[in-house]
């Protein structure tokens, strides 16, 4: 469904129709145009521009915040994800938001990744739930034991359940690993094996 707050292109189409009008005026009553008359035109394309940044829709709020945990993997930066967390997460594997930091507290350390990269993100946004299949690229540094054991980069494909929360943020409820280069995983499978 097409929201008007997701990008300013509809607003600046309008300043370019608005841009010819002017320019119409212009021609047709030239002794009536006066300099103030170009303003028209650059305001609805700057209106354009500040509904987009000044309004967040959901989609850019789940969108910063997968960006921001993709992002925290490759830094190994546990405390960004465990903020993006909701306080009833629960998955196959963790009861509560507690085990799920801890897990992450210990296999992120010793991963040891170079570079995530989101390749894809599927999002489907149904208030107040959401859900994200999110396709990546991981690439571990060379002196990582998943670079000498397996291989230098996975390709990977999870799933995140989102929930909005009543101050309207969006946070994640649940997370399923799905795929790790084509191959099934699950929780159980990943942990920090050095």
């Amino acid at each position: 469904m097409f929201n008007f707050f997701e990008q300013p292109w509809t607003l600046l189409g309008a300043a370019v129709i608005v841009l010819f009008g002017v320019l119409t005026f212009r021609s047709v009553w030239p002794e009536k145009f006066k300099p103030r008359h170009w303003l028209l035109p650059l305001s609805v394309a700057a209106l354009g521009f500040a509904l987009d940044y000044l309004v967040k829709t959901d989609r850019e709020k789940l969108n910063a915040i997968i960006d921001a945990v993709v992002k925290a993997v490759q830094e190994e930066d546990c405390a960004t994800i465990d903020a993006a967390v909701a306080d009833d997460y629960r998955d196959s594997f963790h009861a509560a938001k507690p085990d799920l930091a801890a897990h992450c507290r210990r296999t992120l350390p010793g991963l040891l990744v170079a570079k995530n990269t989101m390749r894809a993100c599927l999002l489907q946004i149904s208030p107040p739930t959401a859900k994200a299949t999110i396709f990546t690229t991981t690439t571990f540094e060379q002196n990582s034991w998943v670079s000498q054991d397996y291989k230098s980069f996975l390709f990977f494909k999870g799933e995140l359940l989102f929930r909005k929360q009543p101050d309207n943020s969006w946070l994640i409820t649940r997370i399923n690993p799905l795929e790790v280069d084509k191959q099934p995983i699950n929780w159980r499978e990943i942990h920090y094996s050095n």
